[in-house]
């Protein structure tokens, strides 16, 4: 592209690049609509997120020791670990935290690692290899991908019981308080505590608990002539408790606090509900109704909802969060165990010699393969209790039943998950939750995302409940499209203001429109370098554009005005139109590498801020390209359809003694009239602005605005999962009432 200056005498006859597209507008039209369906195709095919992609550097080990103390833990365990992670050369620290129970050692890699995995995969196989922990200690669980963001999070949660549940509940408890009563006088003063819980619960524990409780009571005189009460779904204790309605629940409320840890009550049971009168049992159990389906239901709900959403092309995968194991419990007293001459550390012999998982092989019969299969394999509780352990002196058999109480229950579980959300009646009702994080593949639309996990979770409900409640805790593709919708918004008044200010500064609308036309030209042909490039579109590249809206312009506007300087002074349309650009394309390009250089030392910023904002310098040097490129094209050509000579030039020294021209004129006459007041202000004013950016604080990245936030509650490290969520509860009390 050649380059001139204003007055040399052969600038009228050299070859250029604005020369070229005036001349040949033919060809110059169909590059102009190429550059269009270009950038339109490049906008389309990009992947969109809300985040750029960056290696993440960082990753932990967990090493849970249940029941030990830190030092013990630090000594035996995160020894250990740390000097296995360290023995990689591309580590760059390595620290840990080791609490009562845990030890969690934190990894980071050295910042110029471009690929992190190989290091990873690395790093497992040398943890992996530790086989001389401490009995109990284990296993090493290494997190290395939770630097990855999920582009929808679906959380899975039960409605409250209701309807015709709760009729049927109602009816089974008054007939049992009804057989209960029936024996006994003055049932009028008597109450009843009853718990639900679905029906797919074993009532074993349950039923314990309420034994536990009366025994404990008539020792403490906290009632009179109680009995136990049991139906399908509830259990309960029916006694004089006192005319208050409290009493029961202080009294259950001190049983828990002092007998029972709270920690390991059933999640699914439903809240104490008292029951005096056996006509108010509906109405008591629809104001403390509990969830209508268990964490089992939930599981495999949101199981089938797992193995759906990992067939969606886009998908890379889905994990869950919030399950609960379980497993099946045997609760045994040594003391019966050894009446029956058996010790409890044989049992788990005795279990795994009859439960045959291995294959049985194969037998050859008349030229064909039949598959031996063995029996033997538990499939329930019954099953297990049905084993045979020992014999009676008599020699009548003993079964596991005899001695031990079996039943399924769910693992301790070190955290919960619930879901807040508003009922039919606009009340804050809250839940337990299963969430399922679904991850998008890389170079995929987050858009195309969205649209398929929706219509997998439309095709979906017809296979789940109807009252099943579905809800999108976090939707990327929302956020990307609001961040779109933000760069179109700016977008747009970019142009208003352009055209505005172009109306008002060359009072014309020809020259606001060429400027106009010139913005979304520059774009696409900055989208298809991106795309070229690899840029996708995300939170920091739309910053980018935005950024560089406010700079695209300025080439464009500087050739349209050369353009129009050249045809009042008059200079042929033809002749105008390349002419004027040329003159200036030396201060043009310079201006424009003066602007690209302020932005591309961004490029050596290193660790995981310069992963995240290496797409900003590198949108706003090809967004300054192309203003460039389009200033000595496309400007020209529209330039020779668009503009036209104006009035005759106002002479210079005229514009000094009117309108704005002469107040600048006369405020800069007496600048240099008073330099040394000049420069002394001129000195104050920078000690002003250094003071003041000494003050103000300093942060590279700027507070994330989104519909999303967060609140982290802190407890002392020994206090237990239900104190936590005791807490957790009056947060979310004061969160719904703000």
């Amino acid at each position: 592209m050649a380059h001139g200056t204003e007055g040399a005498a052969n600038l009228e006859h050299q070859k250029n690049t604005a020369r070229f597209f005036v001349e040949n507008r033919q060809i110059a039209w169909v590059l102009l609509l190429a550059t269009a369906l270009w950038g339109v195709y490049a906008y389309i095919k990009m992947p969109k997120k809300k985040d750029p992609e960056f290696p993440v550097l960082s990753a932990a080990a967990l090493c849970p020791w249940p029941g030990v103390n830190a030092d013990k833990i630090e000594q035996l365990v995160t020894r250990k670990i740390e000097q296995k992670i360290a023995e990689n050369v591309r580590v760059k620290r390595v620290e840990s935290v080791t609490r009562g129970s845990l030890a969690a050692i934190y990894v980071n890699l050295e910042d110029n690692v471009v690929e992190p995995g190989k290091i990873w995969d690395d790093l497992q196989l040398k943890l992996d290899s530790i086989t001389d922990l401490p009995e109990g200690a284990g296993p090493i669980i290494f997190l290395k991908d939770y630097g990855d963001t999920t582009a929808v999070m679906l959380t899975v949660s039960s409605p409250q019981a209701n309807g015709p549940e709760i009729t049927w509940r109602a009816q089974e408890i008054r007939k049992a308080l009804e057989l209960v009563r029936g024996r006994r006088s003055k049932a009028g003063l008597r109450s009843a505590g009853i718990i639900n819980f679905p029906l797919s619960v074993s009532p074993v524990v349950p039923r314990q608990t309420i034994q536990q409780f009366i025994e404990l009571a008539r020792q403490n005189r906290w009632g009179r002539d109680m009995a136990p009460i049991e139906g399908p779904g509830f259990v309960g204790v029916d006694g004089d408790f006192g005319p208050d309605d409290k009493a029961i629940e202080a009294v259950s409320m001190r049983f828990i606090q002092q007998h029972l840890r709270p920690s390991e009550l059933h999640p699914d049971a439903w809240p104490l509900v008292i029951i005096r009168d056996g006509k108010d049992a509906e109405a008591r159990l629809q104001a403390s109704a509990g969830d209508k389906y268990s964490l089992h239901e939930l599981d495999q709900f949101t199981e089938l909802i797992q193995r759906t959403l990992q067939g969606v092309p886009t998908v890379s995968k889905v994990f869950r969060s919030g399950v609960l194991k379980e497993r099946i419990f045997l609760e045994y007293s040594q003391e019966k165990l050894a009446s029956y001459g058996i010790q409890p550390a044989a049992l788990k012999d005795i279990l795994r010699g009859r439960n045959i998982t291995f294959p049985g092989g194969l037998l050859e019969v008349a030229g064909k393969d039949v598959l031996i299969d063995p029996s033997g394999e538990f499939k329930s509780e019954k099953e297990i209790g049905d084993v045979l352990v020992a014999a009676t002196p008599t020699g009548a058999p003993v079964y596991l039943r005899d001695g031990v109480n079996i039943y399924r229950g769910y693992e301790p579980s070190l955290y919960l998950n619930h879901f807040q959300s508003r009922d039919e009646h606009g009340q804050w009702r809250r839940s337990r939750a299963i969430t399922l994080s679904v991850y998008m593949r890389a170079g995929q639309q987050i858009a195309d995302v969205g649209a398929q996990v929706q219509a997998t979770l439309t095709e979906l409900k017809q296979r789940l409940p109807n009252d099943l409640i579905l809800a999108k805790t976090s939707d990327q593709p929302l956020q990307v499209e609001e961040n779109i919708s933000l760069f179109m918004k700016s977008l747009f008044e970019a142009i208003v203001l352009v055209v505005v200010v172009a109306l008002i500064g060359f009072w014309e609308w020809r020259s606001a429109l060429l400027i106009a036309i010139s913005i979304p030209l520059t774009l696409a042909m900055t989208f298809g370098m991106l795309q070229v490039m690899g840029i996708d579109l995300q939170q920091v590249s739309i910053a980018s554009l935005i950024l560089a809206l406010g700079l695209l312009v300025d080439d464009p506007v500087v050739a349209g005005d050369a353009i129009k300087r050249e045809l009042d002074h008059g200079k042929p349309g033809l002749l105008a139109a390349w002419l004027g650009p040329t003159k200036l394309a030396t201060a043009i390009l310079f201006a424009t590498i003066t602007n690209i250089v302020a932005y591309l030392p961004m490029l050596m910023i290193g660790g995981m801020t310069g992963w995240f904002v290496y797409s900003l310098p590198i949108v706003i040097t090809c967004s300054l390209v192309a203003s460039r490129l389009v200033s000595m094209t496309f400007v020209p050509l529209l330039g020779y359809y668009l503009l036209r000579p104006g009035k005759a030039e106002i002479p210079m020294a005229e514009r000094r003694h009117r309108g704005f021209g002469k107040f600048y004129y006369r405020l800069g006459d007496a600048l240099l009239n008073h330099r040394k007041v000049a420069l002394a202000f001129s000195i104050v004013l920078l000690a002003w602005g250094v003071y003041y950016f000494s003050n103000l604080r300093q942060d590279f990245f700027p507070k994330d605005l989104s519909y999303l936030s967060f609140v982290d509650v802190w407890l002392p490290e020994d206090a237990n999962i239900s104190s936590t969520d005791d807490t957790t509860r009056l947060v979310e009390q004061v969160i719904v009432k703000a």
